[in-house]
């Protein structure tokens, strides 16, 4: 089921340039089912309205949480073999790497959904691991990720920038210039961005913090409607100063709490 929500005017009107189409994908967490009917969604858009330079902006969490991480990394990596894709880096693609180098981090790393990514290449790992079962669990993990994975994780961007639009995946530190601004804030960031009326110098487009439907405020717009606990993924189409939020999905969502 796919739901239009209403497009909301915000102050001074950001740009793309003329020619570009932004189709931006809140955080999927696992959802591969979702994340494919997205790309159906895009596609059908496209051959209905075609423009010169489509370009697909992926704002990280793609894995933990839900039941599909591995397939929703490959999804990713597929579709960037054959459209301009921009894949950024989520907090949760940031400890997932600090696991694989850090094999101690495996207990907390089950706080953040780490227990459904680890289901997905097809490992059970036993409740409460020893250091030394923490270490054989990140080596049978390494052992049987896909070639491609690791490289993609690695390769993932921090934040991009279009016209007049700036997309991150928690947010910015208010008061930094965007070419300033730590990775660690860009990955994790909360209330200090979510509470500021600051003007960042560009429209910021972000996820990180699940809402029950996108959030327009006239410096940003928040696109993480929890998809693996509600169903509902949200896709931000961007043309001009056009932007418009859909919300992709049957409702029909994990359960269990968001971050």
């Amino acid at each position: 089921m796919f739901r239009l929500m209403r497009s909301r005017r915000v102050a001074r009107e950001p740009r793309l340039p003329e020619g570009v189409r932004i189709y931006a994908l809140g955080d999927i967490h696992g959802c591969a089912d979702l994340l494919r009917d997205t790309f159906a969604m895009v596609d059908a858009d496209l051959e209905r309205n075609p423009i010169d330079r489509p370009v697909e902006v992926f704002l990280g969490d793609y894995i933990d949480r839900g039941p599909q991480s591995s397939r929703t990394l490959d999804l990713l990596i597929e579709r960037s073999r054959t459209r301009e894709t921009v894949c950024l880096k989520g907090n949760h693609e940031a400890y997932f790497l600090d696991v694989l180098r850090d094999p101690g981090k495996v207990n907390d790393w089950r706080q953040f959904g780490g227990l459904q990514t680890l289901m997905s290449y097809g490992i059970n790992p036993p409740l409460n691991p020893t250091a030394a079962e923490r270490t054989d669990l990140v080596s049978t993990l390494l052992g049987l990720m896909p070639s491609s994975h690791l490289p993609f994780l690695r390769g993932l961007k921090p934040s991009f920038t279009c016209g007049d639009f700036y997309f991150v995946h928690a947010g910015v530190r208010p008061g930094i210039p965007l070419k300033e601004q730590q990775e660690s804030d860009l990955l994790w960031i909360r209330s200090e961005f979510l509470e500021s009326n600051e003007n960042f110098g560009k429209f910021i487009v972000h996820g990180h913090t699940p809402v029950e439907t996108p959030d327009i405020r006239p410096n940003r717009i928040n696109i993480d409607t929890g998809a693996y606990a509600t169903g509902n993924l949200t896709l931000l189409s961007i043309e001009g100063s056009s932007m418009l939020p859909i919300l992709a999905g049957a409702g029909k969502g994990l359960s269990g709490t968001t971050s």
